[in-house]
């Protein structure tokens, strides 16, 4: 056991002071599966949209901003409904904040599916951000509640799957089945309605409590026994999601252009390895001290990022995606690295609320430098000069987070 983590009360041990008490009837690993496999769906759901981009772009002749600008927009959304709905489940409960995400997501990719220009795109992905952003602290904290060391890996290896996984599938249905703006999405509208009925069914796993009114204001507060860990974390969290969303908003196109091809699946395939990587890094790396794991996250990092400058310099497809391998590495170990520093450490009414200040900083890595990448696409560069300057910032990222690190290290 690492300084950074400390014992906490078991499941069914009598709650520590402000701690509310759990519900008798506790949730078991079924429920655990079933909300891991949530946070799969509607990251897969965020990242189906990927391919499609090339296609939406020659259907309604829109730039690599418009693009961009879509990314960002579902971002944004997320990062609203973070800070509004974030910790709306301490309250509530879990099971009535993840119905109506399921709801709204269900919504969200019916408007895709029907989506005729822009404007209905838009409108989609501000639906899918709202009801991911709405989540999200409620599942990460939901899956701590039934246990907490799987949870927490499972909280770490959980989004990269549903990112990757979401990218590549999408990529394949669009390339090799009939009806590519609509297939994709109609599978995800049955995912949806399983799930909803597994949270029908599942215990809650905490209870009610009053101050719902009050927790949707927004408020970007850290427990002050925790602000120690989270300024830890936060510069490799920021940096690994700033990867991501190099991977999702230039990767397909720098993919393509590298190979000279114009194959869906091979512009989806480094965002796929690079998540699926990351989640399995996760798991091989629960057992190792956090702070060890981002040494090794920042580490897999730098390496990643000098081999993928040389990959796009050379112009070498398998460069490239053998670099993508070692930053999934990166990217796997730096997200649980940070989220295993601080997630354990608080307590049951802390924990939505907590894990969403942690996904603000997520996704503002990854949202604000890409919308940045790609006007710089269109009005700086063009696409191979952006993406070095997009991965030089990656480093520099990265040796902030060593820093911080290192100096939250020698606080401690």
């Amino acid at each position: 056991m690492t300084g950074s983590e400390r014992v906490l009360p078991a499941a069914g041990s009598p709650p520590r002071h402000g701690e509310a008490a759990v519900p008798a009837r506790r949730p078991g690993v079924g429920s655990l599966v079933l909300l891991a496999s949530i946070v799969i769906s509607f990251l897969a759901a965020s990242s189906a949209p990927t391919p499609l981009y090339a296609t939406y772009a020659r259907m309604w002749d829109f730039s690599p901003i418009t693009t961009t600008v879509v990314f960002g927009v579902y971002a944004i959304a997320v990062l609203l409904a973070l800070l509004v709905l974030g910790r709306v489940s301490d309250n509530i409960g879990r099971r009535p904040v993840l119905l109506a995400a399921l709801a709204v997501q269900t919504v969200a990719v019916v408007v895709l599916t029907t989506a005729g220009g822009v404007g209905a795109l838009l409108v989609g992905r501000v639906l899918q951000g709202i009801s991911t952003g709405g989540a999200l602290g409620a599942l990460g904290a939901a899956m701590i509640d039934v246990d907490r060391r799987r949870g927490t890996v499972a909280n770490a290896a959980a989004p990269g799957i549903g990112t990757g996984t979401g990218a590549l599938l999408s990529g394949l249905l669009v390339q090799y089945a009939p009806a590519p703006t609509h297939l994709v999405y109609l599978v995800l509208v049955g995912v949806f309605f399983l799930q909803g009925i597994g949270v029908v069914l599942m215990p809650e796993t905490v209870p009610r409590k009053p101050g719902a009114r009050v927790a949707v204001l927004p408020e970007f507060t850290v427990p002050a026994g925790l602000r120690g860990p989270v300024l830890a974390a936060a510069p490799i969290l920021f940096a690994v999601w700033a990867l991501a969303g190099f991977y999702g908003s230039l990767g397909p196109a720098l993919a393509r252009q590298l190979s000279g091809s114009s194959s869906v699946v091979l512009g989806a395939l480094g965002f796929f390895l690079l998540a699926v990587v990351g989640s399995l890094s996760t798991v091989m790396l629960g057992r190792i001290a956090p702070r060890t794991v981002m040494l090794v996250g920042i580490t897999m990092l730098v390496v990643a990022e000098g081999c993928t400058m040389v990959a796009v310099d050379q112009s070498s497809t398998v460069g490239f995606l053998s670099s993508t391998v070692v930053a999934g590495v990166g990217f796997g170990a730096g997200f649980q690295g940070g989220i295993r520093t601080v997630a354990p450490l608080a307590a049951a009414h802390e924990r939505a609320g907590l894990l969403s200040v942690l996904y603000v900083i997520c996704y503002l890595g990854m949202g604000v430098p890409s919308v940045v990448a790609g006007v710089l696409v269109v009005h700086g560069g063009g696409l191979i000069a952006t993406a070095r300057d997009y991965m030089l910032f990656v480093l520099v990222l990265a040796a902030a987070a060593l820093a911080g690190l290192l100096l939250t290290n020698r606080s401690a």
